[in-house]
């Protein structure tokens, strides 16, 4: 089948807007036409000065001509603007529905797609890479029809007054055009695509520095504790560097070519009249020197506008590398669990398809009971939660949730039956209301607030200046780390879901806020499974089973009392944890 080009594409996202897309090439080709009139009625001045000359009094038909090519120039203008204003429509609705498409698309993937695939790099896919096809369309695309007419029409006035100079005003074009070729051909496509992955990669990686400014300035590091990030500035560096120096020749070579007509022109009047200069020679030599820098403003257009049909390639395969992504499959007959229990049988998962992180788990986690994952980081414990989540499908195995394998719950239950705690909790520019009601939009005020004071949120709303209805993030109203966890929890609360995962949830927390983040746990776990991941090995002394993850696998599986007796590794985990926690910072330095 044949492939779609990249304008048809486009064009599909416009509706009905592609009428107005295609009416701005037709404008802007009768603009670019109507803009070469004027220099007829130059032409007709130099020739009237010309042959009234000295004696310009009876010159009867300069001002007529004057004004003449003041009203096709303004003509011109007004309509070259039409259809700017056309194209600029056509551009914002297919840019607006490319973005609509993309975003629907990215909601339907799993939600362990956006980490994998990196927040900056998906970002800049979202609205870097539809905002070139916006510029592409709205000035690019009319911008060619106008290159195209143009040089028809300098065509034609270039041969109706004198072929042999306009021979010699096309030659340089054709050196020009050659020398573009060059520049814009195979190799510019793949210098182009390197270069947007050059940009890709330094806007992911300054995405995660940003994240990670608390720990830089808690430990009093620079930028250069960020390696990936500096190397990644310094891979883009030297990559424009280079391809800087390497078009550098061809370059300017194309500038001299397409400035130099003039040296053609010269040049091949002084061999053309070598024995006698007639006024209409001259007349139209005037008039090929006034016209011909219309030549250089053309194909200068012509070479970035095939940069720009590079750019916009590119673009679109960005955006086809999140849309060829398959959402998970939904069942045909969606089930629905019969209580909050978890089975995971022989569940083997890969980021890569290549290297497990997850081997051969399989475990059971009765209806109301809360157990930990415990161990070594890099170990899979939160690849593990998430897969229970169905952020991912695993590879091999099997998950179940109220005895249904989670692929035969639909989206919105299994979204209902779980839900997670991440460690930083993340809140919407909205009141605080609303950022609770998140969990059920359906709630009324009541319940929210009711939500809010279980999650031990009285605090909070207290030293707010509007309550429940203050905006976060605006005129310097900001909580603590802590706070938006209790804030989290609240929305939580407000959703009552069976199943809770909570991942180091209170791992930002200060010992005030972990005191009531621990007491709003202990309600929002009544009833309720409840999964944790935790590196504070205090906070699991009292869960119903604990297992222990290390490179993938189930090390040990038990109660905290069961995992010290055995003496493996928990029980060295537990020992090095009582070490730490003993430690204290004291005026003459760190002691035990």
């Amino acid at each position: 089948m044949k492939k779609q080009s990249n304008l048809s594409r486009l064009l599909g996202y416009a509706g009905r807007h592609r009428y107005l897309t295609r009416a701005s090439w037709v404008l802007s080709a009768v603009s670019a036409l109507i803009a070469l009139v004027p220099y007829w009625y130059i032409w007709l001045i130099m020739r009237e000065v010309l042959e009234t000359a000295p004696d310009f009094g009876r010159a009867k038909h300069l001002v007529h001509n004057g004004w003449m090519a003041v009203l096709f120039a303004v003509i011109a203008v007004l309509v070259y603007i039409a259809g700017l204003m056309c194209s600029h429509l056509g551009a914002f609705r297919i840019a607006t529905n490319l973005r609509i498409k993309t975003m629907e698309h990215i909601v339907e993937l799993p939600l362990g797609f956006t980490e994998s695939f990196g927040s900056g790099k998906l970002r800049k896919i979202v609205n870097e890479s539809s905002a070139a096809t916006e510029t592409y369309l709205a000035h690019q695309l009319p911008d060619r029809a106008g290159a195209i007419a143009t040089p028809c029409g300098l065509l034609v006035l270039l041969f109706v007054f004198d072929w042999r100079l306009g021979i010699l005003s096309l030659l340089p074009v054709l050196l020009g055009f050659l020398i573009m070729m060059r520049m814009t051909g195979a190799k510019m496509q793949q210098k182009m695509k390197e270069y947007q992955d050059a940009l890709d990669d330094m806007s992911n990686e300054a995405v995660e520095y940003v994240r990670g400014i608390p720990v830089v300035k808690t430990f009093g590091q620079t930028i250069f504790s960020f390696k990936k990030f500096k190397s990644s500035i310094e891979r883009y560096q030297k990559w424009v560097i280079a391809y800087t120096k390497q078009l550098r020749a061809p370059m300017m070579f194309y500038t001299a070519a397409i400035n130099g007509v003039f040296v053609f022109l010269i040049a091949g009047a002084l061999i053309l009249t070598r024995d006698s200069v007639t006024p209409e020679f001259l007349l139209n030599l005037i008039f090929y020197i006034i016209i011909t820098p219309i030549i250089s403003v053309t194909l200068t257009r012509i070479m970035f506008q095939s940069e720009n049909a590079m750019i916009v390639d590119d673009a679109l395969h960005r955006i086809d590398s999140v849309l060829d992504l398959s959402p998970l499959k939904e069942a045909a007959v969606p089930a629905s669990p019969r209580d909050g229990s978890v089975t995971l049988q022989h569940v083997c998962f890969s980021y890569d398809g290549k290297k497990d992180v997850l081997k051969d788990i399989s475990l059971s986690i009765p209806s109301g009971q809360t157990v930990a994952f415990v161990g070594p980081s890099g170990g899979g414990k939160t690849t593990l939660a998430g897969l229970i989540s169905r952020f991912f499908d695993p590879r091999k195995g099997s998950i179940r949730i109220g005895g249904v394998d989670v692929r035969d719950i639909a989206k919105e239950e299994l979204m209902n039956t779980v839900s997670f705690v991440f460690q930083n909790s993340r809140l919407m520019k909205a009141s605080i209301l609303e950022n609770v009601r998140m969990g059920r939009p359906g709630a009324s005020r009541e319940e929210v607030l009711e939500a809010l004071q279980n999650a031990q949120c009285g605090d909070i709303l207290e030293k707010l200046p509007e309550g429940a209805d203050t905006v976060i993030g605006t005129k310097g109203v900001y909580l603590s780390g802590g706070e938006q966890q209790r804030i989290a929890i609240a929305r939580v609360m407000l959703k009552n879901s069976p199943i809770l995962i909570l991942d180091e949830a209170t791992a930002f927390a200060d010992p005030d806020n972990e005191a009531r983040v621990q007491e709003a746990f202990s309600r929002l776990s009544r009833g309720r499974t409840v999964i944790m991941i935790a590196h504070r090995l205090s906070t699991v002394a009292d869960v119903d089973q604990i297992h222990v993850i290390r490179d993938g696998s189930i090390e040990e599986s038990g109660t905290f009392r069961e995992l010290l007796e055995k003496q493996g590794l928990f029980s060295r985990m537990w020992k090095d944890y009582q070490t730490s926690v003993q430690w204290k910072v004291s005026g003459g330095g760190i002691t035990t």
